[in-house]
């Protein structure tokens, strides 16, 4: 018994296959429109940071003095046990307005010590001898030797 093929079994192949396509089709549609679930909420710890301080604002002006001497950008070094002064030179010296002179720091030619804060070193690089400045420790003037 052969089979043949008929314009009708022809046309009902055809419309069986189209509408099994179009049933898939509207079936991956119908999948891909669907809301997808929510992503877990996601706990975190709180910090660990103090909270920040309250600050000043605007911070406060600090003071400019054009005509004080240079500072070094770091702090002066501080000597622990600092040798006393030899004897034979007195620490201050009397001269222009009864001002002292800076004590002169061995090996460091920038450096002299203040005639008013024992044990502290002032830079005074770039000022000729017999200059006043003012000893940033206690803001009295002394001359540069």
């Amino acid at each position: 018994m052969a089979t043949t093929l008929t314009p009708d079994t022809i046309s009902q192949i055809f419309t069986m296959k189209f509408s099994i396509l179009v049933a898939l089709l509207a079936v991956f549609f119908l999948v891909s429109c669907a809301e997808e679930p929510p992503p877990p909420p996601q706990h975190h710890r709180p910090s660990a940071y103090a909270p920040p301080q309250p600050q000043e604002y605007p911070p406060s002006q600090q003071p400019f003095n054009p005509n004080g001497p240079v500072q070094p950008m770091t702090t002066p070094p501080t000597v622990a046990a600092s040798p006393p002064p030899p004897a034979a030179a007195p620490p201050s010296k009397v001269a222009k307005g009864d001002y002292p002179y800076g004590i002169p720091v061995p090996g460091k030619p920038h450096l002299v010590e203040s005639p008013y804060s024992p044990g502290k070193y002032i830079d005074v690089e770039g000022f000729p001898p017999g200059t006043e400045v003012k000893d940033p420790y206690t803001d009295k003037i002394f001359l540069v030797p």
